[in-house]
């Protein structure tokens, strides 16, 4: 009897080192999953740039290809980009000058207008744009092609489908991205004068007064900068997920999604990265 019971603690006791190494691995083992994860997509889109690079230099991307794209791009996305610019500073102009109704100078809220929308607001809320506009639509346009086999078929008929899908799109967002964050930040401060004159009584001298105050030239250049950047990065991802995209139409769905995460992600890390690296 006493040999039983010996036994059938043991057994009880294998079994709670068994749970507690089980429990112990787990963290380790999504730890391990998510780094190779991270490494498949990482290493994807690092070979497609050297792909898209090697295509330029050899001369293989045609010219009416990119500037479809810019058009598609660009143009098209004005009107949107137009709005989204508008209210940001129109609502930045309104808050700010809600603020301001203490002993701050008024004239501070041009300052503030300018260098909120010209510093932050004007590239990433140009970028939210064309993730959804461009992003969402590159994924599902080389998703379908990928899923209904068009890319085999390219592959079958000798062309690569970096040069002519890949290339195009990549180049054109990074052409057309820092003049869409130039032109919604024009329309953003425009905007947020309008809205002081009309909501504070701040006169367009006093709102330009208080904006040279605290500009810096180098302001234009760091929004430009994170505009190319975004444009870098938006593309890249949305094509590297729509050629990577399997599953029929259930995929391209699931593929969309995914891209669309990962764009708004890499937007917001990039964002946090570049007044550490470029205003410091």
């Amino acid at each position: 009897m006493k040999r039983m019971v010996d036994a059938a603690q043991g057994t009880a006791a294998d079994g709670a080192a068994g749970l507690a190494l089980r429990v112990a691995r787990a963290p380790v083992r999504g730890v391990g999953r998510l780094s190779l994860f991270i490494a498949d997509h990482a290493g994807g889109m690092g070979l497609l740039v050297w792909n898209v690079g090697a295509s330029l230099a050899k001369g293989q991307v045609a010219l009416r290809g990119f500037l479809d794209q810019a058009y598609s791009m660009g143009v098209q996305s004005v009107p949107l980009v137009m709005v989204t610019a508008t209210l940001s500073g129109v609502v930045t102009s309104q808050q700010g000058g809600y603020q301001f109704t203490g002993s701050i100078p008024l004239y501070i809220l041009g300052s503030v207008v300018v260098s909120s929308v010209v510093l932050e607001l004007g590239p990433v809320l140009t970028a939210v744009v064309f993730i959804g506009r461009v992003g969402a639509r590159i994924t599902a346009e080389l998703g379908t092609m990928t899923v209904s086999e068009q890319i085999d078929a390219l592959y079958s008929l000798g062309r690569d489908p970096v040069p002519v899908l890949a290339a195009p799109r990549l180049l054109a967002g990074m052409l057309v991205m820092p003049l869409l964050v130039g032109f919604a930040n024009a329309v953003g401060v425009f905007a947020g004068l309008v809205a002081a004159e009309r909501t504070m009584g701040l006169g367009p001298e006093s709102f330009l007064y208080g904006a040279r105050l605290f500009w810096h030239s180098y302001d234009l250049l760091y929004s430009l900068m994170k505009g190319l950047a975004f444009g870098f990065i938006v593309p890249l991802i949305s094509v590297h997920m729509g050629l990577r995209t399997r599953g029929g139409a259930e995929g391209v769905g699931r593929a969309t999604t995914a891209s669309v995460v990962f764009m708004i992600i890499a937007v917001l890390v990039m964002d946090a990265m570049f007044p550490p690296l470029f205003l410091n």
